[in-house]
């Protein structure tokens, strides 16, 4: 997980890594980039696989976010939070304890519910 810089919009909140989609990008090579950028970590392109995702209602005149959430493999180990911020591993039921924004509380739930 990834906290957030306390400069930016959900300042200290933990999410999953991850970022905005570029124009003339696709999702995956997005993840694949931002991971890179984020995290130095090598993301296996054919290997990102989708989980779930989670949207904003629509409020106003602003455009609701949708933020998608992939597994994957990778390559190497994350050493810091290359924009800022910390990262940690955690596992699920200390991720529930988080405090994160909300499209990431409805993502880790989706994530980890029973089948």
């Amino acid at each position: 997980m990834h906290r957030r810089p306390f400069h930016k919009h959900h300042g200290g909140l933990w999410e999953f890594p991850g970022g905005k989609v570029e124009p003339g990008e696709r999702p995956r090579e997005a993840l694949v980039r931002e991971i890179q950028e984020e995290l130095g970590l090598s993301l296996a392109p054919h290997a990102v696989q989708p989980v779930a995702f989670a949207e904003e209602d629509e409020t106003g005149n602003a455009k609701p976010i949708v933020i998608m959430l992939y597994s994957s493999a990778w390559d190497g180990s994350p050493v810091a939070a290359l924009e800022g911020g910390k990262i940690a591993w955690f596992r699920p039921h200390e991720i529930d304890l988080l405090p994160k924004p909300p499209l990431d509380i409805e993502l880790s739930r989706r994530l980890f519910e029973k089948g």
